[in-house]
């Protein structure tokens, strides 16, 4: 049972929120939607969950014109951003709430709301109140309610990105854990989100969107490591790719007055203006680097960040220990140059050090 769109146009302001999207999604995979804020990744949720509708386009499920399918005949879930719970009701209440509404038998009932609140790791708080459960057990309540439905498409948007960091790397874990036990064999999991690393560790295939506009398809690993296009390189790392405009001449890449032997991948790329594509943790300290001059330092949980400047190049760094710099530090770096990609002028990838292409 795959669900198919083809050419889903959405504009209800000057701007596209969905443009021309085509997509197929299989029965019993995972999908994740990477996009920043406003790329069009709800929209595109709640269209398939039949909330929107879009100008043009179409959606096929199961031989069935999803487009002209009532809302309550979809047979889809969805888990929002926001913790959707009913106040007045127990966890177990909230999580029988659409079994309720089916008018299904007590004890079919009783059996898949243990079975769901199991599945999620709240086995023991059916009959605490929603106001008693930390923002992360709300969620789960949420996606517990959702699972309970037995859907055949689960759609989550977002639904990790308004808690904490701690509690997001702890739920996005066990997302992971609840999606590869076989919860997803008969159902169509479509998981939104602005989180690269989310996208990598939940390992599904990826949708990336940008301006409601599909950049780039294809399985985690690939969009990682031969993104097609600058704007996905930026999209699908975090911090965003750093980009540098860069000049590939006689197996040189040159910069700012700097000049490094360029890396095998580049051997097709010579006597061109090129943008240079490098990770934050491919750039390191190193004393008998070029100098760069500090212009924001960050501490994020065990990790530095260093916002630099040469000239007209800006570049982040990662480092992965807790270190202290003021800003107009000097320090001097190294590239870890075999890593890095070229992208032409129109913005196309050129070179990885996964996959050579002729520029």
């Amino acid at each position: 049972m795959d669900l198919i769109a083809k050419n889903l146009s959405y504009k209800p302001t000057d701007q596209f929120h969905l443009n021309d999207v085509s997509f197929n999604f299989k029965n019993g995979n995972l999908y994740t939607i990477l996009g920043r804020t406003l790329s069009g990744k709800t929209t595109l949720l709640k269209t398939i969950a039949g909330l929107l509708t879009p100008d043009s386009g179409e959606i096929d499920f199961d031989g069935k014109d999803f487009l002209r399918t009532p809302v309550w005949e979809r047979n889809v879930a969805m888990v929002y951003q926001q913790f959707i719970n009913y106040p007045h009701l127990n966890v177990f209440e909230n999580v029988a709430f659409p079994l309720k509404q089916r008018k299904m038998e007590t004890n079919v009932i009783n059996e898949k709301v243990i079975d769901a609140l199991k599945s999620v790791g709240l086995s023991g708080y059916e009959n605490r109140k929603i106001q008693e459960l930390s923002g992360g057990q709300q969620q789960r309540v949420s996606l517990a309610r959702s699972l309970v439905k037995n859907a055949k498409i689960l759609l989550l948007d977002e639904p990790l990105v308004n808690l904490d960091y701690k509690l997001r790397e702890q739920l996005r874990e066990e997302f992971k854990n609840l999606f590869s036990k076989g919860l997803a064999d008969e159902t169509i999991l479509i998981y939104s989100t602005t989180d690269p690393r989310e996208t990598m560790e939940l390992n599904g295939e990826v949708i990336v969107l940008d301006e409601g506009k599909v950049l780039q398809v294809g399985p985690a690993k690939e969009i990682f490591e031969n993104p097609n296009s600058l704007k996905v390189a930026e999209i699908s790392n975090d911090p965003p790719m750093n980009i540098i405009n860069a000049e590939i001449l006689e197996s040189e890449v040159s910069f700012e007055g700097i000049s490094i032997n360029a890396p095998k991948h580049f051997n097709n790329i010579n006597n061109k203006s090129f943008k240079i594509g490098l990770r934050s943790s491919d750039i390191i300290l190193n004393e008998k680097g070029y100098e760069f001059e500090v212009e924001l330092a960050e501490i994020s949980g065990s990790e530095t960040l260093l916002h630099l400047k040469k000239g007209n190049t800006k570049l982040i760094m990662s480092i992965e220990e807790v270190m202290n710099f003021k800003i107009h530090d000097k320090v001097k770096i190294n590239f870890k140059i075999e890593k890095a990609y070229a992208f032409n002028s129109n913005g196309d990838l050129a070179s990885s050090p996964f996959r050579s292409k002729n520029g």
